[in-house]
């Protein structure tokens, strides 16, 4: 049986970029409605006692399992979109990732550049992400619930673009959302811990 875990930090401790009404609603609700359907149908079958990124990987493409993955998979990405964020977070990238970022993008003011318009072009629901491919830094968005490591990328950050993500504080306005997110919430040391983590496997 999954849980819902815990946020790493206060619920209102990202406030007031995003407030604690909205992690009331994102968290304690959302998230906790994924993990408790996912384990409804899960019962009873034998990928109850995988690790959850295991269910993500065994249900992704399979018709008759496709409840299970978005289940799944939504329970994969919000607590990893949790990760992804830190209270004083945001700003100028730090660490070993300054320089993956620079060869991919050419500079900070662009990574940020290229990581808005793929938001802003994205068409409905999903999500955003920084992600490892081929030892290559890349920004991909995904429908739903889909996912960078079904498509064989590691996943570094990710940004909520589902409309309960962020209309309690921001309405429609999903790009100042976006921006708020790179300004002051992504965890670059999250990205760093996950960098160090793939490219240490890679060898």
């Amino acid at each position: 049986m999954f849980t819902l875990p815990n946020l790493p930090y206060p619920r209102d401790a990202l406030a007031p970029h995003i407030s604690d009404r909205t992690m009331a609603l994102h968290h304690d609700k959302h998230h906790k409605a994924y993990v408790d359907t996912l384990n409804e149908l899960l019962e009873g079958r034998e990928l109850a006692d995988l690790p959850l990124v295991l269910v993500v990987h065994k249900t992704f493409g399979v018709p008759a399992d496709k409840k299970i993955f978005n289940n799944a998979a939504q329970s994969w990405n919000h607590e990893f979109f949790w990760k992804s964020m830190k209270p004083q977070g945001g700003g100028e990238p730090s660490g070993a990732i300054v320089n993956h970022l620079a060869e991919a993008f050419g500079d900070a003011a662009s990574f940020q550049s290229a990581f808005n318009a793929a938001a802003k072009a994205h068409f409905g629901s999903g999500w955003i992400w920084l992600t490892l491919s081929a030892g290559a830094i890349t920004i991909m968005t995904t429908h739903d619930a889909d996912l960078p490591p079904v498509h064989g990328q590691t996943a570094l950050a990710c940004c909520d673009l589902w409309e309960h993500a962020y209309y309690l504080d921001y309405q429609n306005r999903r790009p100042e959302f976006v921006q708020v997110f790179l300004d002051h919430l992504i965890n670059w040391e999250f990205v760093n811990d996950n960098f160090s983590a793939a490219t240490n496997t890679e060898k």
